[in-house]
């Protein structure tokens, strides 16, 4: 070949390289601050998330999906689709059937690697029934890697469970009960001198008793290790294989700590504002500044977009009530005066005039001056067959009716309208109208999911103790076994609605605070547009494309409404939303007065 000719084939070659470097879709990390605040995020709390947020893409109308959990958020990041196509109605859930792994019957809590893979296997191998993001991801050739707390990152590659496509690093990794790691990551591992097994989260997973505070430390030796994995072994793997990568950072802090939190014990002030939780907050800010410094120093962080999205806000526990039969009884490890684990459950039992069992102590009959283990119940005649199943979880509990028994819903939510813990009540659809509750498919709880529907969505009520910025101290009734002065979430109050989001990238503007509202499965949709991913849906319930984030893309329009429904003895439930062309997001929701974000007086609505 002649010198002119070489020449213009290397340039051809090159040219082609380039085109194809061009052509190749970003890099993704996704990294999420369990339970973080939108509003605590200040350069003093969170320097570098505030700094990501104000250089990039600020979602200041930011939302979570309603329960206000981590399982349910992490299957709309996952997959796109509200709830009521993933069926993850909350983190404990109604099976449908005993649940060997999960140690709780028919009431599994879902973060739990091997509950998970129960579940799958019950229902037909995918008990999303959706594609989920690092599925598709690995599908067209992307490196993929999931890391951190146990059970979100799970749910974004579920179905293949033998570490290999994708690795999976998170609390049960090097345990029977944990997803094995490939040998290459193993190898890699050994070679750089890390453990295969996760560190506990040692005196961060304290969570004290009624006489005893819980812990004053933040998860820093746990997600330590996580960040190191990530940075130290996949990041640099990733880089040496050449592909386009997705790696998903679940940070369980400040989740975990504001839980346990031994800063309040009792006490509803200073609540998750103590302490532990700003270095728990801190904690998650500096994985995160570690997981920025790789990228940097990988030559990769200008052909990787980072989005930030907590999965839910946070609330300080309270556990007072005057209506509540169970606030009145006498247990051994409940403060006098104050609401037990499986109130709602014992009020519901004694409202029926019902036995009531517990799921969680192997369906054995709970007792007088007794309380269910966890909050779950069994309410009827005979265990094996309720006539009613509890679900606790926190902020808000579900309530299942097996059957379509439509004087029993009737009863449960008379029962339930009388007590001043509640605030608002979403029933199933197919139990017909019933005052002073709105549908489950208001709230996009009602789609095609193969698990069970809940009969009835209990939130609970909410209010603030009054800082500058009332989603930063909202106090919730709460049903758990964390103690009065802790940390919860889980309820329809705008200070958990109001999750924090970012970006930042090539795929994103640059110093842009978007005014439209944004939830997590627009998250799950827009991570799919930005990897070049096409994914076919099963269920019509889906999040939309942030396209105003990218460049160029405009800002929609919004509109926003109130939806109220029919009053029963003067009680009505409802909602303030937000919407985007067909796509609606939830701002608050329950008796007006009893949830922060909903205004006490009268508003002009629309009724069911």
């Amino acid at each position: 070949m002649n010198k002119s000719l070489f020449g213009l084939a290397a340039g051809m070659i090159l040219w082609a390289a380039s085109a194809a470097a061009a052509d190749r879709p970003h890099n993704v990390v996704l990294f999420v601050p369990d339970g973080l605040r939108a509003k605590m995020v200040t350069p003093a709390n969170a320097p570098t998330m505030a700094t990501l947020r104000d250089e990039g893409v600020n979602f200041q109308n930011s939302h979570s999906m309603f329960p206000t959990f981590t399982m349910p958020n992490a299957s709309a990041l996952a997959t796109g689709h509200w709830l009521g196509d993933t069926g993850v109605f909350s983190n404990t859930i109604f099976a449908g059937y005993p649940v060997p792994p999960g140690s709780a019957g028919v009431t599994p809590f879902l973060e739990n690697d091997a509950v998970l893979g129960d579940i799958d296997e019950h229902y037909h191998a995918n008990f999303l029934d959706e594609t989920v993001l690092l599925e598709a991801a690995r599908a067209a050739h992307f490196s993929t890697a999931a890391i951190g707390k146990v059970g979100p990152i799970l749910v974004f590659d579920h179905k293949d469970r033998s570490g290999a496509p994708t690795i999976v690093v998170d609390d049960a990794t090097g345990s029977p009960a944990g997803i094995p790691l490939a040998p290459e990551i193993s190898a890699t591992m050994k070679a750089a001198g890390f453990p295969l097994k996760t560190p506990s989260r040692g005196l961060n997973g304290q969570a004290g008793d009624m006489s005893n505070p819980g812990t004053t430390f933040s998860n820093n030796i746990q997600q330590n290790y996580f960040a190191d994995v990530a940075t130290d072994i996949v990041l640099p793997l990733f880089k040496t294989r050449g592909q386009p990568f997705v790696l998903v950072f679940w940070s369980r802090d400040p989740d975990g700590s504001q839980h346990n939190q031994g800063d309040s014990l009792g006490k509803i002030e200073p609540g998750i504002n103590g302490p532990t939780s700003l270095a728990a907050i801190k904690n998650a800010d500096d994985d995160l500044g570690k997981l920025r410094a790789a990228l940097d120093k990988l030559g990769l962080a200008a052909v990787t977009d980072i989005v930030i999205a907590a999965d839910h806000g946070f609330s300080t526990i309270a556990k007072q009530s005057a209506t509540s039969t169970a606030a009145h009884g006498h247990y051994a490890d409940v403060p006098t005066g104050t609401l037990p684990p499986g109130f709602l459950a014992l009020d519901l039992a004694a409202a029926l005039g019902r036995p009531l069992f517990d799921p969680n102590d192997k369906n054995a009959q709970v007792l007088a001056e007794h309380h269910p283990t966890a909050g779950n119940a069994l309410i009827g005649a005979d265990a094996a067959h309720p006539e009613l199943i509890v679900a606790a979880n926190g902020g808000s509990d579900l309530v299942y009716i097996p059957g379509i028994d439509h004087a029993l819903a009737a009863r449960v939510v008379a029962t339930l309208l009388k007590q001043d813990y509640v605030s608002g009540l979403f029933v199933d659809d197919r139990f017909g109208k019933i005052a002073g509750t709105l549908p489950l498919s208001a709230i996009g709880l009602h789609g095609s999911a193969v698990t069970p529907f809940p009969a009835i969505v209990v939130n609970f009520r909410s209010f603030a103790t009054g800082c500058a910025e009332s989603t930063n101290c909202t106090v919730e009734i709460a049903d758990t076994p964390l103690q009065q002065g802790q940390g919860m979430h889980g309820s329809f109050s705008r200070g958990e609605t109001l999750n924090f989001m970012a970006a930042i990238g090539p795929d994103f503007k640059a110093g842009f605070a978007d005014p439209a509202p944004v939830s997590n499965a627009d998250m799950g949709k827009t991570m799919a547009q930005v990897l070049g991913l096409k994914i076919a849906a099963k269920g019509k319930l889906q999040g939309r494309v942030i396209s105003e984030a990218f460049p160029n893309g405009a800002i929609p329009r919004i509109a926003a409404g109130t939806l109220r429904s029919a009053s029963a003895g003067g009680l009505a439930t409802v909602m303030l939303y937000q919407r985007v062309g067909g796509t609606h997001y939830f701002d608050a929701a329950g008796f007006p007065g009893r949830t922060l974000g909903l205004p006490a007086g009268p508003a002009t609505t629309a009724s069911r």
